[in-house]
């Protein structure tokens, strides 16, 4: 965005000018205003964060589904002109504002809408991913009208093309924020989906670490052949908001931190 205002000299005492002399054109100051990202949440992406699917087990995630409201409050306080919501899937994908998702796969008849609209239930781009299925669930409870649509981000993704993805998103508007989904590593026990493994824990500490300092150098170092070990799902994702924050100057909190059935959760928010 260019703005054009003040010419060279404005405000300074007035001279004469010569008859011979043709007057010279004023230089024209040009000002860049850069677009920064105004917030962002993190979020994990367990179908199990919807109720009816993770029935009995329900109660056990109240206290990630209670930060992720507060996540998504923090994001309505910054008042942005659209929301993107980024998740993981098996690839790239772009969703408009009220394409639909469902959690029938899960063996539940519940049907979701990302934002406000009235999308067709045969988008172009299909159904919605899990990850933004679950964004989408969130946001209907959260009830914001902000314009909001979806970056699915396939998992195997490099850093730099993550980050570059970043910038774009970040550039898109004025005022934009990002819910950002995933989850940190699956291997953090016995029972979990990937087994132990003693290099998980360490992992999602540094990233806990790094959500919290809003230390964007470090989720860019992210190494994605051991995130893809621990099977990580949120590596991609993460290295999108490390690339669309670096112009913003945000502080950071982390609102949650644990490990259910072996899988790290974070909830984090940047403002």
């Amino acid at each position: 965005m260019v703005v054009r205002g003040l010419t060279a000299g404005e405000g300074a005492r007035a001279v004469p000018r010569s008859p011979l002399r043709r007057p010279a054109h004023p230089a024209v100051v040009t000002v860049t205003l850069r677009i920064m990202l105004v917030a962002a949440a993190v979020c994990p992406c367990p179908p199990l964060l919807v109720p009816e699917v993770a029935a009995g087990a329900a109660p056990e995630l109240d206290r990630a589904r209670e930060a992720c409201a507060d996540a998504l409050g923090v994001l309505a306080a910054a008042r942005p002109g659209r929301l993107v919501v980024v998740g993981p899937a098996e690839r790239d994908g772009r969703y408009a504002q009220g394409a639909r998702g469902s959690f029938r796969g899960f063996g539940v008849d519940l049907d979701v809408r990302l934002g406000p609209g009235e999308g067709r239930a045969e988008a172009p781009e299909g159904a919605l991913p899990a990850s933004l299925a679950v964004a989408a669930w969130l946001l209907d409870r959260a009830e914001r009208s902000v314009p909001v649509d979806g970056v699915a981000v396939a998992e195997p993704l490099d850093a730099e093309r993550c980050i570059s993805l970043g910038r774009d998103i970040a550039g898109a508007a004025e005022r934009v924020a990002l819910l950002v989904m995933g989850d940190a590593s699956a291997c953090r026990t016995l029972k979990a989906p990937g087994y132990l493994d003693d290099r998980a824990a360490g992992f999602d500490a540094e990233v806990a670490r790094a959500l919290a300092a809003v230390d964007i150098a470090a989720l860019k170092a992210l190494d994605a052949g051991l995130a893809g070990e621990l099977l990580v799902s949120g590596r991609a994702p993460w290295q999108v908001l490390a690339g669309a924050a670096e112009e913003a100057d945000l502080s950071g909190s982390l609102l949650y931190d644990d490990a259910p059935y072996g899988v790290g959760y974070l909830v984090a928010t940047w403002s």
